[in-house]
């Protein structure tokens, strides 16, 4: 129990900040959000589960492929709210695109071998 409070505070701990830095600095909150530390909590925490290096391994890979279709994403929702679009509706678009984009790579990642779906 108490390794799973500590997940949970580490994790809040990690968000609060970066929300908190974003407020006052755009590009050190964007850098440090940018950074796959969540990806980089899970496996830490997969490890200290005792977790195969099978398993890390494999999550590592699949979140680079998922990762891939969301990178549009951070474009277009600044353009659109620059272009005075409402901010729910750029954001719906956004995750629009990033949907559409996982289709798109799920059948890419067939051609080459990578199974994203079952």
């Amino acid at each position: 129990m108490t390794f799973i409070l500590t997940k949970y505070l580490t994790t809040a701990f990690i968000i609060v900040l970066v929300s908190e830095v974003a407020k006052s600095n755009d590009k050190i909150g964007a850098l440090i959000s940018s950074l796959p530390m969540v990806t980089i909590m899970v496996i830490l925490w997969m490890y200290f589960e005792k977790q195969s290096i099978e398993k890390i391994a494999n999550h590592t890979y699949y979140t680079f492929w998922y990762v891939l279709p969301t990178l549009p994403m951070f474009l277009i929702i600044p353009k659109l709210l620059q272009n005075g679009i409402s901010f729910f509706s750029s954001l719906f678009i956004g995750i629009g695109v990033s949907i559409i984009n996982f289709i798109i790579v799920i059948f890419i990642g067939r051609y080459f071998g990578v199974e994203l779906m079952q």
